[in-house]
């Protein structure tokens, strides 16, 4: 519905063949798109900014030494070596965004994808967990059974246990 419409009046003919050709006879200024990509994780994040910030200031201190050069300028020395320090060091910035990824991605894994190998390595460390608990339960319930084939009778809590510092060697 255009404004026009919504305040009782008719369309304003300076703006009659905008709105032709679309659906309703007008169309919308803002659509919203689902995000096509995910926001990237916090520490990828910092160092893609710092990557950012180094690569301009090279530029700059490329630039001022470009423009020191042909005005010869005591300045574009000293710059000339500044901006191929700083080339290397940008150069290591943006290393540091690829190696910074590939460390997080390894870490956390990709958990928008459904068959992730960190999910899968996730799922395989529960597995084991469960098994070692099972066999430390099932190991526990043996050893009782045991004792009580042997002494007829499994004390309880208070009846001079473990719990109270009693041994089970003097209850067989």
């Amino acid at each position: 519905m255009d404004t026009d419409q919504r305040r009782g009046a008719a369309p304003a003919d300076d703006f009659a063949g905008v709105s032709q050709g679309f659906p309703g006879g007008s169309r919308r200024l803002w659509v919203e798109e689902p995000a096509v990509r995910y926001r990237m994780p916090d520490p990828v994040r910092r160092a893609a900014v710092r990557a950012v910030i180094i690569a301009s200031v090279t530029l700059i201190q490329a630039m001022i030494a470009f423009l020191g050069t042909l005005t010869a300028s005591w300045l574009a020395f000293p710059m000339v070596i500044s901006s191929v320090a700083s080339t290397v060091v940008a150069t290591w910035s943006v290393l540091d965004v690829w190696v910074t990824r590939q460390v997080w991605n390894q870490r956390n894994g990709v958990v928008s994808v459904p068959s992730s190998t960190a999910r899968q390595l996730r799922r395989e460390r529960r597995r084991a967990r469960r098994g070692a608990r099972s066999a430390v339960r099932d190991a526990e319930r043996a050893r009782r059974a045991g004792r009580a084939g042997r002494g007829g009778r499994i004390p309880g809590r208070n009846e001079g246990g473990r719990e109270r510092g009693g041994s089970w060697l003097s209850e067989a």
